[in-house]
Order: structure tokens, then C-alpha cells, then sequence
């Protein structure tokens, strides 16, 4: 079992008597179901189903009998995000504010199920732990040392997970282009969120155009980014990479008529295979 300090990443609380409700409302994921030693990716959108910020929820009982719902997310959204679910509070229930200071998140992967919460976007990715950023030094020699950012994001890579800045943008890719609907990123039978018609009219029209996709590289990794060539015509843009495995948000039509034609996807000095 591997352990990777994740200092990308921050915590945005949410708490009090309407906290599930308040959320339920709002994001992709199902809130009111999400069960104990569970994170459960989620998105909030924008009313034209564009993903704003993307976390993962996970649920932390109170002796009061309400829950707190702990949303970790890019460290530096948190802030905007806290704005963004104070904007919707109005007149719910709920508490809001940025835990990124007092909280930090560990990631737990390579082997047996860990302790923590399972990250359910990939039965293979692993478990998080969300603690006090004061016991995460001891915490880390408990499981031999930090592996690091960058091996954790080899691992995720190799899975085909995206991650959110870099492998999509925020502001401009729907959940479907993300992988958020094969993911566990987004339930259809939940009712409304903000952003809900334009995602279930993709989903059950089928009109998804681009995806992020795994593949394989031969020769330099590109950055995120780059752009991604077959011949004449652009296909998409490449995201994060690790060695000679990346993701790349690629137009699926184009990217399958390269492959039946046999031509090569392209981008920089690297050429890319679909996994």
C-alpha cells in the first residue's frame, strides 16, 4: 500500500440540519444516499451543464445526529467554491466554510483496501483519508514515507481517471466529456441539480461528441494541452501524462475514422495510440 500526501488538494465543509438536502439540490452526485466510508465524485454546474468545481464528497456523522459533508476539492478552488454554495444558501440550515487550513487529504492505493473513505470512481484507485493537517506528518511514517504527487497521478493515468485543470477544463466541459456519467460522477435517477436537463438530454440522446480517453506514447510527452493531430485535422488536446501512458480529451468520431483509415494521432513529438 502506497500513501501520497495530497497537497493539491483542499476541504470545503459543509454542515448542519439541511446539509444533505442543501446539496442534494445542487450537485451531480447523490447526496442524500452517500453512505459512510464512501467518497462519491460529484460535480457542481453551471445552468448550461458546464462543470464549475468537481469534488469528492464523503459523509462524517455528528454527535448531534446531522451529518457534515466534506468536499475535497482542487485546493485552490476552494475558495471560489465557498463563495459559489454560500451564493445558494439563502435561507437553508447549513453552515459553509473552507476547512482547507485545518484539514488535509492522504490517498491510499497500490494494494488491500486501506482505512479510510473508497473513492468510487475506480474500484482499483484506492481509499482517502481526510485529517487534521497536524497529524499527517505522523500519519505518513505509519505507512512508510510519502510516494508523491506525481506517483499517485501515474497511478490514476493508468486507470484513466481525469483530473480536473488538466485533463478538462472548468468552465467548459460537460460531465459526459469528463467520464463523470462512467465514473460514478453523476446519477440520472436522482431528481434535480443545477445544470440536470442539458446533462440527461446528452446522456439519453447519446449526442456526447468528445471524451477523455487513455493512450498509449511513443516519444516525448506532449504538455497538457497540446493539441492532437491526425493528418489535417484536429482531434483534440492532450491532458496529463506519465511516462508513456497518457489522457487526452479527443473527438471520438475523428479519433475512430483515424484509426480505421490507420492514420496516426499526433501530437507534438509524440504519436499516440488509443488504449
Amino acid at each position: 500500500m502506497k500513501a501520497a500526501h495530497l497537497t493539491d488538494r483542499g476541504v470545503v465543509r459543509v454542515g448542519g440540519p439541511e446539509a444533505r438536502g442543501f446539496l442534494q439540490g445542487l450537485v451531480t452526485g447523490n447526496v442524500l444516499t452517500l453512505q459512510p466510508g464512501e467518497a462519491r465524485w460529484a460535480a457542481l454546474l453551471s445552468p448550461q451543464g458546464k462543470i464549475l468545481f468537481d469534488f469528492l464528497m464523503s459523509a462524517k456523522a455528528e454527535t448531534d445526529g446531522s451529518d457534515t459533508i466534506l468536499l475535497d476539492v482542487k485546493r485552490d478552488m476552494a475558495a471560489d467554491l465557498l463563495k459559489r454554495l454560500t451564493l445558494y444558501k439563502l435561507r437553508a440550515k447549513v453552515e459553509v466554510s473552507d476547512a482547507s487550513g485545518q484539514l488535509g487529504v492522504i490517498a491510499l492505493y497500490g494494494g488491500a483496501p486501506g482505512e479510510g473513505v473508497r473513492d468510487s470512481r475506480h474500484p482499483d484507485l484506492g481509499t482517502r483519508l481526510i485529517l487534521p493537517v497536524s497529524n499527517i506528518d505522523a500519519q505518513m511514517l505509519t505507512f512508510g514515507g510519502d510516494a508523491g504527487l506525481a506517483d499517485y497521478a501515474a497511478h490514476r493515468i493508468a486507470l484513466g481517471v481525469p483530473e480536473g485543470g488538466v485533463d478538462f477544463a472548468y468552465g467548459d466541459a460537460f460531465p459526459h466529456e469528463a467520464d463523470m456519467d462512467q465514473l460514478n460522477g453523476v446519477d440520472f435517477r436522482k431528481g434535480c441539480f443545477i445544470g440536470q436537463e442539458v446533462v440527461a438530454r446528452m446522456q439519453y440522446r447519446g449526442t456526447t461528441r468528445n471524451r477523455v480517453l487513455r493512450v498509449a506514447l511513443d516519444g516525448a510527452a506532449p504538455p497538457p494541452g497540446a493539441i492532437v493531430m491526425a493528418g489535417e485535422t484536429r482531434v483534440g488536446v492532450m491532458g496529463s501524462s506519465s511516462g508513456a501512458r497518457g489522457l487526452a480529451l479527443l473527438r471520438i468520431d475523428r479519433a475512430e475514422e483515424a484509426a480505421q483509415a490507420g492514420q496516426a494521432l499526433v501530437s507534438g513529438e509524440a504519436r499516440l495510440k488509443l488504449v
